[in-house]
């Protein structure tokens, strides 16, 4: 009876854990736009050819945040995902660490300046029709001035009212990641937008599969516990998005 005390000894097997699942729906979550609204147009297009090949059911669009700064086109983008989210569809965007900044220069707080020229903020303002000399050259309280002055109080109200989470099932959307070990529910929105290398180094299960973008990579970062998505589109001309259905997930690309 050797082998039955080894065998209750070892414990009941248990079976693998089922894959991840986003339920009766499809979805398709798109990485850090950053002003390319040439690749966002593009990979909208691809989207919708996806979408219509594998039969009807409507689709359910996520941005994961960063749609400001570093590309050229910063404003236009920001009009395109706002007439997204108001044409009735279900879509929905994040706030990523750079709309968090944005905003807070955009309402006047000088303090924030300084990381908003860090992140490239000069081509953001470009887009709204500031010379880039002359942001180089400005003091960082005419920057917030101008801002207050120029930069629509619609598009400011739309990125500050952005959720930091969007959860379907088993999948969790952020833009930069979560803090192991800590609830969902209980999770900080600094963390959500901003936390790098504690959750990317975190090897254990999270309670979802976290989708999300804030950490470029060259291709897919295909983790057991996350997916990221976000591939440099603003300098790679790869603008990435992760396609959900069920259990099954595949991706598309921009090839700029």
């Amino acid at each position: 009876m050797k082998w039955l005390r080894t065998w209750l000894a070892r414990g009941t097997p248990t079976e693998a854990s089922p894959p991840p699942s986003v339920g009766d729906r499809r979805v398709y979550a798109i990485g850090d736009v950053h002003g390319r609204a040439n690749l966002l147009d593009a990979l909208l297009i691809l989207i919708a050819r996806d979408d219509a090949e594998r039969g009807a059911m409507p689709p359910h669009i996520v941005l994961l945040g960063d749609l400001v700064d570093r590309g050229p086109s910063s404003r236009q983008v920001i009009d395109r995902v706002m007439a997204m989210v108001a044409s009735g569809g279900d879509v929905r965007c994040l706030k990523g660490n750079h709309e968090e900044i944005f905003v807070l220069a955009a309402r006047g707080e000088v303090r924030a300046v300084p990381v908003f020229r860090r992140m490239e903020g000069a081509a953001t303002l470009a887009s709204y029709g500031l010379d880039p000399i002359l942001f180089h050259v400005m003091t960082d309280e005419e920057i917030a001035t101008w801002m207050l002055n120029h930069v629509p109080r619609e598009h400011v109200d739309f990125l500050d009212a952005l959720p930091d989470q969007v959860e379907m099932d088993d999948y969790l959307f952020v833009h930069a990641g979560i803090r192991p070990g800590v609830p969902i529910e209980a999770q900080n929105g600094a963390d959500l937008r901003w936390i790098r290398r504690e959750f990317l180094d975190h090897g254990g299960a999270h309670p979802r599969m976290i989708v999300h973008g804030h950490s470029i990579t060259d291709d897919v970062d295909l983790q057991p516990n996350r997916i990221g998505i976000d591939t440099g589109a603003y300098y790679s001309g790869r603008l990435t998005a992760i396609g959900l259905q069920g259990t099954d997930r595949w991706f598309l690309q921009t090839n700029d």
